[in-house]
């Protein structure tokens, strides 16, 4: 378990001394966003239109399938999207782009994942500044014509044209509802209304007030089909494992998620949950006694190489609504 989940999802005596921080931590992103509104820093204006998408919370909450559904959208309209992330690799190198499998072993799991499933259509570049990430992307690929930015709502240096905020209403998610450090949020609720686009995840709570949020749109997300890592095209419903004896591995960061789907489904599994970016070997999947291995796919796609017939990938798919389809070609075509 991380340390954030023993205090962020709670309030606690620690938090009369992460409070103040966090009131400073708003302060100072406010002062931030100011300075590029009034052009007292600099800002990077890209020749094609901007969507960034991020999530108000350090939890993904649904953000990559979202991303995931978006480029499939933008692709069936005529365009021509690429993706840029943040490297949050250890060792931080010149923008460049995610092309193989070898890429995975110096690139974050959801940045890999978005690679693997984009790459042939979309090309996705990582790289620690996003500015001179996409124009690096731009410069490769001139028949780029949008270019989608994963992460990246406070960073105002890369000028947006369309910015999307995911919040997913679980706990997991929104916590005890504070901001940094004190809690999981990394933009006041009420700073919302200036978004967008917001869309939601699952049903309200009490600690987010909406009530001076714009429009939302609810995104729904479907996980009940895995497929074979060794065979694609072999996919079952999630539900024929149930009287199975199943082995659940995952990395820190969906320990909690993966914990409340197998109660949720009601599956007989053991959960392994390791480090945040564990790599996964080959012992670790052998495991004779189990009658099937499921894992995440941003997980799974590290065991490709030595992935067994025992090995299932669980996938997320977003579900949009047309209206949502509708207000965004509308703004793309007011970028224009």
């Amino acid at each position: 378990m991380k340390l954030s989940d023993l205090y962020w999802h709670r309030i606690t005596p620690l938090h009369f001394l992460l409070w103040p921080i966090s009131v400073l931590y708003g302060f100072f992103l406010s002062l931030k966003r100011l300075c590029y509104w009034l052009d007292i820093l600099p800002s990077v204006k890209l020749p094609v239109p901007v969507i960034m998408v991020d999530s108000i919370s350090v939890a993904d909450g649904g953000k990559t399938p979202l991303l995931l559904w978006l480029v499939d959208f933008l692709i069936t309209q005529g365009y021509r999207p690429g993706i840029i992330t943040r490297d949050n690799s250890d060792n931080p190198v010149l923008p460049h782009e995610i092309t193989s499998d070898n890429d995975l072993l110096s690139t974050d799991g959801k940045a890999f994942l978005l690679a693997h499933h984009c790459r042939k259509s979309c090309p996705v570049w990582v790289g620690k500044d996003r500015a001179a990430t996409a124009q690096e992307l731009l410069s490769t690929y001139p028949a780029c014509n949008i270019i989608i930015c994963n992460d990246g709502m406070q960073y105002y240096r890369l000028e947006r044209d369309i910015e999307i905020i995911v919040v997913d209403f679980s706990e997991h998610s929104s916590g005890n509802g504070l901001l940094l450090p004190a809690g999981p949020l990394r933009l006041k609720p009420n700073q919302l209304r200036e978004s967008d686009i917001i869309v939601t995840n699952g049903k309200p709570n009490f600690h987010l007030d909406m009530s001076k949020w714009g429009k939302t749109y609810n995104m729904r997300l479907t996980n009940d089909t895995v497929y074979n890592v060794l065979d694609p095209e072999i996919q079952r419903p999630i539900s024929s494992f149930k009287n199975k004896q199943l082995h659940f591995l995952t990395d820190i960061d969906n320990s909690r998620w993966c914990l409340d789907y197998i109660q949720k489904m009601e599956l007989n599994a053991e959960l392994h949950s390791y480090a945040e970016n564990h790599r996964f070997s080959q012992h670790e999947i052998y495991l004779p006694e189990a009658d099937a291995i499921l894992m995440p796919e941003e997980n799974v796609l590290q065991c490709k190489k030595f992935a067994n017939d025992k090995l299932w990938a669980l996938p997320k798919r977003a579900w949009i609504n047309d209206e949502l389809q509708a207000l965004l070609l509308k703004k793309l075509k007011n970028k224009n």
